[in-house]
């Protein structure tokens, strides 16, 4: 070992060596070149290398050497950043839990009018509703709504959402709910004439959703309109067209996220 390694005193140990820190090189970090004196934030990262930018908009690529940059003044290791956990999405845009189990469900229920509603909602949902233990059932139809919520018997924990189509103002639906006065029951939902309508039609491959006139059974009228057959064919058309929320209208969004968490409200 070289003799300046000890300091004056020969007998002494050898001098510590100053550790040299490790940054890393966020998007931003400036930092000058210990070798050529170019001062530049970190823009990107090509081929193992650093891109720096000067304040005259200059790139120059430096190799992610030892103690290779200096941060006011002082040398510096630039390493490269740590890439964050990457966070995996369910279908309705919520965080995923991965190795779900699914929880004993619930007392609340979500109701909705028919089979393709409940297909369609647990197709961009049924993550959440899983984690949550909410089930969801097909009404068939609201007209039997005020019965089934008598047979059901509402109270503290045990709460109804209700997602019914074509909720507008003077619909026979708005007239059918307007009675409902039970605290435990939320009923939301949305303008559509049919829950296909709530799909985005480019998710379908249409520029619209067309008209169909009165008297014409609204998925007959439109699978005749676009030539999709049977309305059964039709519906695998409009469902294989939804991978996540994307791709359905917001009034229907809104709609069934406020029934997930009045459902899922402690009590």
């Amino acid at each position: 070992m070289r003799s300046h390694d000890y300091g004056r005193d020969v007998l002494a140990g050898p001098k510590k060596r100053r550790e040299i820190p490790e940054v890393a090189a966020e998007p931003g970090v400036v930092v000058e070149d210990a070798a050529s004196g170019f001062c530049g934030a970190v823009v990107r990262f090509e081929a193992g290398n650093v891109v720096l930018e000067d304040r005259h908009g200059r790139h120059r690529l430096f190799p992610l050497t030892p103690a290779g940059f200096l941060i006011d003044g002082r040398p510096v290791t630039l390493v490269r950043p740590q890439a964050a956990p990457t966070r995996r999405l369910s279908a309705s845009g919520s965080v995923k839990v991965e190795g779900l189990r699914a929880r004993t469900a619930r007392d609340s229920r979500i109701w909705v009018e028919g089979l393709h509603d409940a297909t369609l909602v647990e197709r961009v949902w049924g993550h959440d509703l899983r984690v949550e233990g909410v089930v969801v059932e097909p009404l068939d139809g609201v007209d039997v709504l005020a019965d089934r919520i008598e047979e059901f018997g509402t109270g503290p924990g045990r709460r109804l959402g209700v997602l019914v189509d074509h909720l507008v103002e003077g619909s026979k639906e708005s007239r059918l709910v307007s009675s409902i006065r039970d605290e435990h029951v939320l009923v939301t939902g949305h303008p559509y004439v049919d829950i296909w309508q709530a799909v985005k039609p480019a998710s379908v491959g249409i520029r619209a959703w067309p008209a169909v006139p009165r008297g014409i059974p609204w998925k007959e009228g439109i699978c005749e309109t676009l030539g999709w057959g049977e309305p059964a064919e039709g519906w695998r058309r409009v469902l294989a067209g939804v991978s996540g929320f994307r791709d359905l209208e917001t009034p229907l969004l809104g709609a069934v996220e406020r029934l997930i968490d009045f459902v899922t409200e402690p009590t």
